[in-house]
């Protein structure tokens, strides 16, 4: 794991120069921010909590991190200044793409971009970087359980072994499943929202019985499992409307 962090920091790194590149594209780049539209389009609010659930269900990695931390009493700090960073990542770029081609910004915005100038070659190239910095963390913790459930963690062969199928594997779905977008929205409202809002929800309702007594605590973990469901149902509903409309 100590490895892998120089590795996603290149990934924190890459997504910082993509929105910044992307702004200069707009700034200076000659496409501007002229675009304008509604406010609210509410047809779009079950893609976009879909994407959101997509965009911070990173869950899977928090133990492997946490057992590997040095000082494990600033893992929450550590969480915080992440959601936050992510948080401004996301609604800047959210924001600027939508001023500098509103309706007509693609699934990538990376695909508006002019390829003439320099800072959209910039942009583009670090969007094919920032996989690859953070492919190996987030799918070591899926490689240990496998391995932990076959029994093979101590076969240095057969772990490149699976190391190698689940690259291969993921390549070739990355290569043959079309909409992109519609797919992540798929992703992030039939798996994502149900591992990262509804069942930790449940768990902790059944683990910490103090949890459901009626108080602020009991309020806001409801409130959890209600949007969590919404996204799983509305959204895995709209998802697949999408992609099969799109056939």
């Amino acid at each position: 794991m100590g490895l892998l962090c120089y590795g996603s920091v290149g990934g924190v790194m890459a997504s910082l120069i993509l929105v910044f590149s992307v702004m200069w594209v707009g700034g200076v780049g000659g496409v501007g921010f002229h675009e304008r539209g509604s406010v609210m389009k509410w047809s779009g609010i079950p893609t976009a909590l879909s994407l959101f659930a997509f965009c911070y269900s990173g869950h899977s990695v928090y133990p492997t991190i946490y057992a590997s931390m040095a000082d494990k009493t600033k893992f929450s700090r550590v969480l915080f200044v992440s959601f936050a960073v992510c948080t401004i990542n996301y609604g800047v770029m959210a924001v600027v793409g939508y001023l500098m081609f509103g309706q007509a910004t693609k699934s990538q915005v990376t695909l508006n971009l002019p390829v003439e100038n320099m800072s959209s070659k910039i942009a583009i190239y670090t969007t094919l970087i920032n996989p690859l910095a953070k492919y190996a963390l987030i799918i070591t913790p899926l490689v240990n359980a496998i391995e932990e459930w076959l029994q093979v963690s101590k076969s240095r062969f057969i772990g490149i072994l699976i190391r190698t199928v689940i690259l291969i594997s993921t390549v070739i779905i990355a290569l043959t499943v079309p909409y992109f977008g519609y797919v992540v929205a798929l992703t992030g409202s039939f798996l994502s929202s149900s591992a990262t809002m509804v069942l930790p929800s449940l768990c902790y309702l059944k683990i910490f019985k103090s949890s459901r007594r009626w108080g602020l605590e009991l309020v806001m973990i409801l409130a959890i499992l209600v949007v969590g469901v919404f996204i799983a149902v509305i959204g895995t509903y709209v998802s697949m409307k999408q992609i099969v409309s799109s056939l």
